[in-house]
C-alpha cells in the first residue's frame, strides 16, 4: 500500500499541502501575510521603475528606428551608386559578350576547316568509288581471261580425247592386221596399204601432238604477256606513287605557307598590340595634360584670389611699413612659438583620438551591459556600479584633459596673436609670390602650347608610320602572293613533265604489246596452214581409199564368187575400217571447225589490237604536240618569273630605302618624345614649384631671411629656364624643320612608290588574268589527260579493306571534331566562370557595402548607446525619486492592508492581471514576468526570500542612488569645464581650426581622389592583365588545336600513302 503511495501524486501534494495547514495561528498568518504584501508593494514598485525604464527603451528603440530609417535612404544613395557600377560591370559584360562574338567567330572558323576536310573527305569516297570501279573493270577482265583459258583448256581436252580414239583405232587396226595376216596371206598388199595410213596416222597424231605443244606455248606466252601487263601496272603504280610524293610536297608547302601566315599574323598581332599601349599611352598623357589643365585653372582662381587680397594688402601697406621693425624683433621670439603651437596642435590631436577611442570602448561596454541587461535582471545593479567606476576614471581622465586643454588654449591664444602679427609680413611677401607665379604661369603656357604642338607633330608621325606600314604589309602580301605563284607554276611545270613520262612509258608499253600481238598473229596463221595441209591430207586419204574400194570391186568382179565368203568377210571388215576411218575423219572435221573458229577469233582479236595500236599511235602523237606545247608555255612562265623575280628585288631594294627612311623619322621622333619628355619633366617640375609656393603662401611659418634666399634661388632658377626654354626654342625650330623636310620626302616618296605600286599592280593583274586562262587551259588538258589516265589504270581487290582504314581515318577525324567541340564548350564554362567571378565580385561589393552598412550602423547604435546612458542616469534620478514616493505610500498601504486582510486575494488578482499586461507589452521581459507571477503565486512559501531579496535590492538600489549622485556631480562638473573650455576654445583658436579644417579637408579630399585614381588604374591593370591572360590562354589552345588538326591530317596522308602502297602491292 505505501508503494503505491508513494508514486500517487494527489498523496505528494498532500505531503507538501499539509505542513502549510496552520490552524489556530491566524494571526501569526495575518502578520506573515502583511509582511508579504509588503514586500510585494515593494516588488510591484520595482516593477514599476523597470516598466518605466523598459518604455524609455521603448522610446529608444524608435528613435533608433528613425535612425535605421535615415540609414536606409543613405543606403539607397549607396544603392544608386551601386546600381551605376552595375552599369560599369554590364559594359564589362558587354567587353566579354564581344569576345564571346570573338570566340563564336574562332568556332565558326572551325567549322569551315571541318567543312573543307568533309569536302575531302568526300573528295576521297569519291576517288574511292572510282577505285572500285577500276577494280571491278579489272576482276571482270580477269573473269574473261580465266573463262577464255577454260574454254582453251576444253579444247585440250578434246584433242587429248581425239588422241586416245586414235590410240584406240590404232589397236583396233593392229588386231585387225594380224587376224587378216592368219586369214589371208593374199591382204599382205591391202595390210600393208593400212599399215601405210598407220603411218600416216601416227604422223598426224605427231602433227595434233605437235599443235598440243604450240598451244601450251601460247598459254605460256599469254602468262608472259598477263606478266608484262602486270609489270606495267606497277610502272603505272611507281608513277602513281611519283604524283602522290609530288602531291605530298605540295601539302608541305602548303603547311610552310600556313606557318608563314600564322607567323605573319602573330606579328600584326603583336603591332596592334604595340598600337594599343601607344595609344593607352596618349590616352594617359591627355589626362594627365586634362588634369594638368584643372590644377592650372584652380591655380589660376587661387591666384585671382590672392589679388583681391592683395589689394586689401595695399591699402594697409602704410601701417604694414610702420609696423615691419617691430615685427623683425618679434619674428625671432616668434619662430619658436609657432613650433610649440604645431606640436600642442598634435598633442590636442593624439588626446582627441584618445577620447575617441575611449568613447568607442565605453559604447561597446555600454552595448555589452546592454545585452546582459536584457538577458538577466540581476546582473544590472553590478554593471552599473562598473559603469560608474569607469565613469570615475573617465572623470579624472577628463579633468586632466580639461587641464591640458586650458594650457593649450591659452598657447593657442598667444600664437593666434603672433600669426596675425605674421600674417601681416606674409602679405609683403604674397606679393612678390604673385608676381614670380604669374612669370611661372606664362612659362607654363608656353611649355603646354609645346607639348600641344609635339603631340600633333607626334600624331601626325604615327599616321605617316601607320600609312607606311600598310604599304609595306601590302606589298609583302603581293611578294607572298607572286612567291606561291610561282610556286604553282613550278608544281604544274612538274606535273606536266611526270605526265609526259608517264604518256611515254605508255606508248612504250602499247608498242611492246603491238609486237606481241603480232607474234601471237603470226603464230595464229602458221597454225590455221598446217590445219589446211591436215585438211587436204585428210581429203587424199579419202580419195585413196574410193580407189582401194573401187579396185577391190573391179577385183570381185573380174574373180567372180570363188571365195565369196571370204570376200564378205573382208568386206565386211573393211567397212569396218571404212567406219572407222569416217569417225576419225568427222572428228577431224570438228576439230578443223574449232580451229576455225579459234582462228577467226584471233584475227578479230588481232584487228582489235591493231585498232588500239593506232589509236595509242595517235594518242602518242597528241601527247608528243601537248609535250611541246607545254614546254613553250614552261618556258613563257621561266622568262615571266625571271621578270617578276626582278621586279621583285627592285621592289625590295625600294622597300629598304623607305625602311631606312622611316628609322630615321623613327629615330628623329624618338628625340623630339625625348625632348617632350624633358619639357613635361620641366613642366611638372615648375607645377610642383607652383604648389610649394602656394603651400607657402597658406601655411607661412618661415621667415624674411629665408623668403628672400628662396627668391634669390627662383631668380636664378628663371634665368636658368629661360636660357633651357630659348634652348628648347632653337632645338624646337630645327626640328620642326628637319620634320617638314622628313614630311616633304616621304610624301614624294609616298607619291613614287604609290605610282609604282599602281604599275605593278597593273601588271600584276594582267599576268593574273594571262596565268589564269593559261591555268585554265591547262587544267581543262589535264582533266583530260587525268580521264585518260584513269581510263588505263586499273587497281585489284584490298581496297575494301582500304576503305574500312579510311572509315577508321574519318572515325578519328570525327574524333577531332568532337575535341573540338569540347574546345568549345571550355571556353563556353571559361566564359560562365568568368560571369561567375563577375557575379562573385558583385556579391563581394554587397558584402563589402553591407559591411559599411553595418558599421554606420553600429557606430549609430553607439552613439544611441551613448544617449541612452545619460536618459538612464537621468531616469535612474526619477527612479529614485518615485522609489522615495513608493516607499510613502506602501508605508500608507501597509496600515490600510492590516486592516483588509480579506481583501488580499483581489489585490493578488490585481498583481496578476497587471503581471500579465506588463508581460503582454514587455517582450524582452518575460522570463522575470513568469518568475514573479510564480512568486505570486507560491507567495506562503517564499515570502522571507522575497524580503531578502527586496532588502538586497534596496541596498543596490541605495548604491546606485549614491553613484548616480556622485555622477551627476562629476558630469556637472565635466559640464562645466567643457563649456568653459569651448568658450576660451570658440574664442581664440575658432578661426585657426576652421583653417586647418579647411585645409584638412581639401587635403583628404585630394587623398582620396588621389586613392581612388589609383584604385581605378590598378583595377583596370588587373583587368588588362587579365584579359590577356585569357586572349594568351585562347590563342594558346587555339594553336594547340590547329597543330592536332595538322598532325591528324599528316597522318591521314601517311595512311593513305600507306594504303596507295598496299594496294599497288596487291595489284602486282
Amino acid at each position: 500500500m505505501w508503494c503505491l503511495l508513494r508514486t500517487w501524486e494527489w498523496f505528494k501534494l498532500y505531503g507538501r499541502v499539509k505542513p502549510m495547514l496552520k490552524t489556530g495561528k491566524e494571526i501569526e498568518e495575518i502578520e506573515k501575510l502583511s509582511e508579504k504584501i509588503k514586500t510585494l508593494e515593494e516588488t510591484l514598485v520595482k516593477e514599476e521603475g523597470n516598466r518605466k525604464e523598459l518604455e524609455t527603451k521603448i522610446a529608444d528603440l524608435t528613435q533608433e528606428k528613425n535612425q535605421l530609417f535615415e540609414n536606409l535612404e543613405k543606403e539607397k544613395a549607396h544603392l544608386a551608386e551601386s546600381e551605376e557600377q552595375v552599369q560599369k560591370l554590364n559594359a564589362l559584360k558587354a567587353d566579354m559578350e564581344r569576345q564571346l562574338q570573338e570566340l563564336n567567330d574562332q568556332v565558326a572558323e572551325l567549322d569551315d576547316r571541318n567543312e573543307n576536310l568533309n569536302r575531302a573527305k568526300k573528295k576521297g569516297e569519291q576517288e574511292i568509288s572510282e577505285l572500285k570501279r577500276k577494280n571491278q573493270e579489272l576482276e571482270m577482265s580477269l573473269k574473261r581471261a580465266e573463262n577464255e583459258k577454260q574454254t582453251r583448256e576444253q579444247n585440250i581436252r578434246s584433242l587429248q580425247g581425239e588422241m586416245a580414239n586414235q590410240d584406240e583405232a590404232i589397236a583396233r587396226v593392229n588386231k585387225e592386221k594380224k587376224q587378216q595376216e592368219e586369214i589371208n596371206r593374199k591382204l599382205m598388199e591391202d595390210l600393208q596399204a593400212e599399215e601405210d595410213k598407220v603411218n600416216h596416222i601416227q604422223r598426224q597424231k605427231a602433227k595434233i601432238e605437235q599443235q598440243l605443244d604450240d598451244l601450251e606455248e601460247k598459254v605460256e606466252r599469254e602468262k608472259r604477256t598477263r606478266l608484262d601487263l602486270e609489270k606495267a601496272k606497277r610502272k603505272v603504280e611507281g608513277d602513281l606513287k611519283v604524283a602522290q610524293e609530288n602531291i605530298d610536297e605540295i601539302t608541305k608547302q602548303k603547311h610552310d605557307i600556313e606557318q608563314i601566315l600564322k607567323r605573319k599574323e602573330t606579328d600584326l598581332m603583336s603591332a596592334a598590340g604595340k598600337l594599343d599601349g601607344e595609344q593607352s599611352m596618349v590616352s594617359k598623357l591627355q589626362k594627365q595634360i586634362k588634369v594638368l589643365e584643372g590644377r592650372i585653372a584652380e591655380l589660376e582662381e587661387d591666384l585671382e584670389q590672392e589679388r583681391q587680397s592683395r589689394s586689401k594688402l595695399d591699402r594697409a601697406k602704410g601701417d604694414l611699413q610702420r609696423e615691419l621693425d617691430e615685427i623683425t624683433q618679434r619674428l625671432d621670439e616668434q619662430g619658436g612659438a609657432t613650433a610649440a603651437q604645431i606640436e600642442l596642435n598634435k598633442k590636442r590631436e593624439a588626446e582627441m583620438a584618445k577620447l575617441k577611442r575611449d568613447l568607442e570602448e565605453n559604447n561597446m561596454n555600454h552595448e555589452l551591459q546592454i545585452s546582459a541587461l536584457r538577458k538577466k535582471h540581476n546582473d544590472a545593479v553590478a554593471e552599473l556600479s562598473d559603469q560608474l567606476e569607469q565613469m570615475q576614471k573617465m572623470k579624472a581622465k577628463l579633468d586632466k584633459d580639461k587641464a591640458q586643454i586650458l594650457r593649450d588654449l591659452e598657447e593657442a591664444n598667444a600664437n593666434a596673436d603672433a600669426e596675425s602679427r605674421q600674417k601681416q609680413e606674409f602679405e609683403k611677401q604674397s606679393k612678390l609670390l604673385e608676381m614670380q607665379f604669374s612669370e611661372l604661369q606664362s612659362k607654363a603656357d608656353e611649355q603646354t602650347r609645346l607639348i600641344n604642338d609635339f603631340t600633333a607633330l607626334k600624331n601626325r608621325l604615327s599616321n605617316e608610320n601607320g600609312d607606311l606600314s600598310r604599304q609595306l604589309e601590302d606589298l609583302e602580301n603581293q611578294i607572298n602572293g607572286l612567291h606561291r605563284l610561282k610556286a604553282q607554276l613550278l608544281s604544274q611545270l612538274e606535273e606536266a613533265k611526270r605526265i609526259a613520262e608517264e604518256e611515254s612509258r605508255e606508248r612504250q608499253n602499247l608498242a611492246a604489246q603491238v609486237k606481241n600481238l603480232e607474234h601471237q598473229n603470226d603464230n595464229l596463221r602458221i597454225h590455221a596452214d598446217e590445219e589446211s595441209e591436215g585438211k587436204a591430207e585428210c581429203l587424199r586419204q579419202m580419195s585413196k581409199l574410193n580407189a582401194e574400194i573401187q579396185q577391190w570391186k573391179a577385183r570381185f568382179e573380174g574373180e567372180g564368187l570363188a571365195k565369196m565368203e571370204e570376200i564378205e568377210e573382208a568386206k565386211r571388215k573393211l567397212m569396218e575400217k571404212v567406219q572407222d576411218l569416217t569417225d576419225v575423219n568427222e572428228a577431224a572435221n570438228a576439230k578443223i571447225m574449232s580451229l576455225e573458229k579459234t582462228r577467226h577469233k584471233l584475227m578479230g582479236d588481232l584487228d582489235d589490237a591493231q585498232v588500239d595500236v593506232e589509236r595509242a599511235a595517235s594518242y602518242a602523237g597528241a601527247l608528243e604536240k601537248k609535250q611541246k606545247a607545254f614546254d613553250r608555255i614552261i618556258e613563257e612562265w621561266r622568262k615571266k618569273c625571271d621578270d617578276l623575280a626582278a621586279e621583285l628585288e627592285s621592289a625590295q631594294h625600294d622597300n629598304r630605302n623607305l625602311s631606312t627612311e622611316l628609322f630615321k623619322s623613327k629615330s628623329t621622333q624618338d628625340e623630339m618624345l625625348e625632348q617632350i619628355e624633358s619639357l613635361r619633366r620641366e613642366n611638372k617640375s615648375l607645377a610642383l614649384e607652383i604648389k610649394d609656393l602656394t603651400d607657402q603662401l597658406t601655411e607661412g611659418g618661415r621667415s624674411v631671411h629665408e623668403l628672400q634666399k628662396m627668391m634669390r634661388r627662383l631668380e636664378v632658377e628663371k634665368e636658368e629656364l629661360q636660357k633651357a626654354l630659348d634652348d628648347a626654342e632653337s632645338a624646337l625650330e630645327a626640328e620642326e624643320a628637319k620634320v617638314l623636310r622628313a614630311q616633304v620626302e616621304v610624301s614624294q616618296v609616298r607619291a613614287e612608290i604609290e605610282k609604282r605600286i599602281q604599275e605593278k599592280e597593273e601588271e600584276f593583274e594582267n599576268t593574273r588574268k594571262n596565268h589564269q586562262r593559261a591555268l585554265e587551259s591547262m587544267q581543262a588538258t589535264l582533266e583530260n589527260e587525268m580521264k585518260a589516265k584513269q581510263e588505263a589504270l586499273r587497281i585489284k581487290k584490298k581496297l575494301e579493306q582500304d576503305i574500312n582504314e579510311l572509315e577508321v581515318a574519318l572515325d578519328h577525324a570525327n574524333k577531332a571534331n568532337a575535341d573540338a567541340q569540347k574546345t568549345i564548350k571550355r571556353y563556353q564554362e571559361q566564359i560562365r566562370e568568368l560571369q561567375m567571378q563577375v557575379e562573385d565580385e558583385q556579391r563581394q561589393k554587397d558584402d563589402l557595402a553591407e559591411q559599411l552598412s553595418n558599421i554606420q550602423k553600429r557606430a549609430a547604435i553607439l552613439q544611441a548607446e551613448k544617449d541612452e546612458l545619460n536618459n538612464q542616469a537621468e531616469m535612474a534620478e526619477r527612479a529614485r525619486r518615485s522609489a522615495e514616493q513608493d516607499a510613502i505610500e506602501l508605508r500608507e498601504t501597509v496600515n490600510d492592508l492590516t486592516n483588509q486582510v480579506n481583501a488580499i486575494n483581489n489585490t493578488r488578482r490585481k498583481l496578476e492581471s497587471e503581471l500579465q499586461t506588463i508581460h503582454v507589452e514587455l517582450d524582452d521581459v518575460t522570463s522575470q514576468l513568469k518568475n514573479t507571477d510564480e512568486m505570486l503565486k507560491q507567495a506562503s512559501a517564499d515570502a522571507a526570500r522575497l524580503a531578502e531579496e527586496l532588502r538586497q535590492e534596496q541596498e543596490h538600489s541605495m548604491h546606485i542612488e549614491r553613484m548616480r549622485r556622485a555622477l551627476e556631480v562629476q558630469i556637472k562638473e565635466m559640464q562645466a569645464r567643457l563649456d568653459e573650455a569651448e568658450q576660451a576654445a570658440l574664442r581664440s583658436g575658432q578661426k585657426i581650426i576652421a583653417k586647418l579644417e579647411m585645409r584638412i579637408r581639401e587635403l583628404e579630399q585630394e587623398l582620396d581622389g588621389e586613392q581612388r585614381r589609383s584604385s581605378d588604374y590598378e583595377k583596370e591593370l588587373k583587368k588588362s592583365d587579365r584579359r590577356n591572360k585569357e586572349l594568351q590562354f585562347q590563342c594558346e589552345e587555339d594553336r594547340k588545336n590547329s597543330d592536332r588538326l595538322t598532325e591528324l591530317v599528316d597522318k591521314l596522308q601517311v595512311k593513305i600513302k600507306v594504303y596507295k602502297r598496299q594496294v599497288e602491292e596487291a595489284v602486282s
